[in-house]
């Protein structure tokens, strides 16, 4: 495996080559992110261990979406069975993927129990949805720190398990091997993901700019369903952007060879700045 350092630049051609991809099949592709959130929705049903089953559900949805764009790029349909992709790979790929489930799942958790030491777990419940937000809550200064102290502290975790999913799929490294090259590929291709995210951001704040827009001037006719415009829109550019990741582990790691040589139908390594 080789990791490769891209341009600055290349953040943007993922963006729109995740969106290009997306529009092949978006029925399939966003039918395959609902069913992820709803599969980890359904987990948190659970007495007592559900929150943390669907937190740690979280690697394998992830890698089920750079599946599913794979399987677009290659002309196929993506259907429901890739919800159980890491079933189908082997013994040893499943029990890695777990334990990336695991480590996940511990790490949020110690992030929200990090930031429940400044404002007493206030921001920890509004954000894994126990009390709802309000204005005065919002408002209050220990529970703004603890708001940023999470989003510091997530921003390395993410970094961590970005690529993880990936490069335990395709290229059969284990766990915590996978979490090392995903956080160093990251971080040697800062540039790029910095393009790609805050082109994203663009992306979100555009488009909810034309939605409101279109709902307002359409606020006679759409009436009540206004609101589920929003959410179904939402959900869209959600499995847009999870369509897009797929391109940032193609360009940052090379083809593996030998015994773990990635298949020709799985994912297509060409050149990154190619059209798909």
């Amino acid at each position: 495996m080789k990791l490769n350092i891209v341009p600055a630049a290349t953040g943007t051609q993922w963006v729109k080559l995740g969106i290009q991809t997306f529009w092949r099949h978006p029925m399939a592709l966003s039918a395959l992110f609902l069913l992820c959130m709803a599969a980890m929705s359904l987990v948190t049903l659970f007495p007592l261990i559900g929150p943390a089953l669907a937190l740690a559900m979280l690697p394998t949805a992830s890698l089920v979406m750079m599946v599913g764009a794979a399987e677009t790029l290659q002309g196929r349909m993506p259907t429901p069975a890739l919800l159980l992709v890491a079933f189908h790979t082997g013994r040893q790929r499943l029990h890695a993927m777990a334990q990336l489930g695991v480590f996940y799942a511990v790490g949020f958790l110690l992030v929200m129990g990090l930031s429940a030491l400044i404002d007493d777990g206030q921001f920890a419940q509004v954000y894994l949805g126990q009390i709802p937000m309000t204005p005065e809550l919002a408002q209050q200064p220990e529970f703004q720190t603890a708001m940023w102290c999470a989003m510091l502290l997530y921003l390395p975790l993410s970094l961590l398990f970005w690529h993880a999913p990936g490069l335990v799929h395709w290229h059969a490294i284990p766990p915590t091997k996978a979490l090392f090259f995903s956080f160093v590929a990251c971080w040697r291709n800062l540039g790029a993901f910095v393009v790609f995210f805050l082109s994203w951001v663009g992306v979100f704040i555009v488009a909810g700019l034309v939605l409101a827009l279109l709902t307002a001037l359409l606020s006679t006719l759409v009436g009540n369903m206004a609101a589920g415009l929003m959410v179904a829109a939402a959900m869209v550019l959600a499995a847009m952007f999870f369509t897009s990741v797929v391109f940032t582990f193609r360009d940052c790691f090379s083809a593996p060879d030998g015994d773990d040589e990635l298949e020709a139908d799985d994912v297509t390594y060409n050149d990154p700045h190619q059209n798909p």
